[in-house]
């Protein structure tokens, strides 16, 4: 349990009380606008979905696909196990040979380097998921806190009548609106970073593509010789 999981629920019920006051409506000019048609959600269901978002599995996911170059280190040795024999099928064996290891194991673009990228894409994304649990567990606490948390829950405690939607005379409206603010802020940080890291890993995440090896014109008149 880290400090987002401890700070959940008395945040979310804050935060429930701020989107009920935002349904309201908002002051005109609000710097939370354009927060909420970027975010398309209220801040309430935004946390209630990161929430749910913890760095475990995907570090576990990175660990798991590690595992797996093992298998093809195997496969790839047995590749390279010299073989006792010449002529245009031990050459044509051996171009083809040649051609799977690259496919394999050689470079980035090889299986083994998609693997590699993809462990490390995931545990990229596990850093950024705990990053951002940290980042919004600070900015929960913080809004927890203060003033305008008070007058959130003073409006949200009793029946509000009377006021027009966006009114500025709605009781906590400013106040839920600043909350709201400074939550959708934190998570679209968060968010541009899980672009970023998404552009950064693509070029690496690509299909790992089968290229044909470089085949020599076979001579039949050669003999074959096995076990010299």
């Amino acid at each position: 349990m880290d400090a987002l999981d401890r700070l959940a629920e008395p945040g979310l019920d804050l935060l429930r009380r701020v989107d009920t006051l935002l349904a309201a409506g908002a002051p005109d000019g609000h710097r939370v606008w354009p927060l909420l048609r970027r975010m398309q959600v209220l801040p309430g269901e935004a946390v209630r979905g990161f929430v749910d978002l913890h760095p475990a599995p995907l570090a576990g996911a990175g660990h798991a696909v590690r595992r797996l170059v093992r298998g093809y280190d195997e496969v790839s040795a047995t590749l390279t196990d010299p073989v006792l024999w010449s002529g245009p099928a031990a050459a044509a064996y051996g171009q083809a040979r040649t051609a799977l290891l690259h496919h394999l194991d050689e470079g980035p673009e090889s299986l083994v380097g998609r693997l590699e990228s993809t462990a490390g894409y995931a545990d990229a994304l596990a850093a950024w998921v705990e990053g951002s649990r940290l980042a919004l567990a600070r900015a929960l606490a913080d809004v927890l806190r203060s003033a305008e948390a008070v007058a959130v829950v003073a409006a949200t405690s009793v029946t509000v009548g009377g006021a027009g939607r966006g009114s500025s005379f709605t009781p906590g409206g400013v106040e839920a609106a600043e909350i709201a603010a400074r939550v959708l802020a934190v998570l679209c940080v968060a968010y541009d970073g899980a672009e970023t890291l998404l552009r950064q890993w693509a070029p690496s995440l690509a299909e790992s593509r089968w290229r044909n090896p470089v085949a020599e014109r076979p001579h039949y008149d050669t003999p074959t010789r096995v076990g010299w």
